[in-house]
């Protein structure tokens, strides 16, 4: 199944335009959005999630579009969108959260209640089920997201900067979630940085100023500075042969 943009365009209010006819597919049962701040990258996310509209254009998942009531709701149970602030609901413990989540998507409170305890074991937050979802950190906030999105068997799950202002080991668990994820559902991240792009993506984008400058496997991500070192290097000296570039 593929997340496809075509002929995408965008702008908000009487800015600049963020796309101007946007070809992308996105197939990969993994993929990375690269690129600077400022480049596109939540736009689009928000674009694939339907909470933003195109005024020219389309976005479908596996041939279905965000286009009527109930169309929408179809492609907002299968495609599940996790913003770089994930907000606790004030009052709620994380299971109670989770729950709502799948409620809101079309399950029946009984099937959310249910589906919120095995989305809480798959992301390790099972013991936190009953603590209130204000008093979790961050990384922990983040993975009650990605509970959320699994309550309803969402089929692509896109995350914007999930990473963003987490510790080493927060990171590392989010790694490790996103390597079992990608087994089961298809996941696009978006993020500005370069690092464990080969041991968790196959697919690499690179966009920068509304323009795809590239998009590809890892390998022949890394390919373009394949004289440096470390995969680290590798990925940065490759993003920088990229970024930045006159369209």
């Amino acid at each position: 199944m593929a997340l496809v943009f075509r002929d995408l365009s965008f702008r908000y209010h009487r800015n600049a335009e963020v796309f101007s006819g946007l070809d992308l597919c996105l197939a990969g049962p993994s993929t990375v959005l690269l690129g600077p701040n400022g480049a596109g990258k939540s736009t689009l996310m928000a674009l694939a999630a339907s909470q933003l509209r195109p005024p020219r254009g389309t976005v479908t998942w596996a041939d279905a579009a965000p286009t009527g009531r109930r169309a929408t709701a179809r492609y907002r149970r299968a495609v599940a969108w996790i913003p770089q602030q994930v907000t606790a609901v004030p009052g709620l413990t994380v299971r109670e959260q989770v729950a709502y989540a799948g409620w809101l998507k079309g399950l029946s409170r009984g099937a959310a209640w249910e589906a919120s305890s095995r989305a809480l074991e798959r992301v390790g937050l099972q013991a936190l089920a009953d603590r209130k979802s204000h008093q979790v950190s961050g990384g922990q906030l983040r993975r009650m997201g990605i509970a959320a999105a699994l309550t309803h068997r969402s089929e692509l799950i896109l995350m914007d900067e999930p990473t963003a202002g987490l510790d080493p080991q927060q990171r590392g668990v989010f790694r490790t979630l996103v390597e079992e994820l990608s087994a089961t559902v298809q996941v696009v991240v978006s993020t500005h940085q370069t690092e464990d792009l080969a041991a968790l993506y196959e697919q690499v984008v690179v966009l920068d100023r509304g323009h795809v400058r590239f998009q590809g496997t890892t390998a022949e991500f890394y390919a373009l500075a394949a004289a440096d070192p470390s995969p680290r290097e590798r990925a940065e000296a490759a993003y920088a042969q990229l970024v930045g570039r006159e369209v």
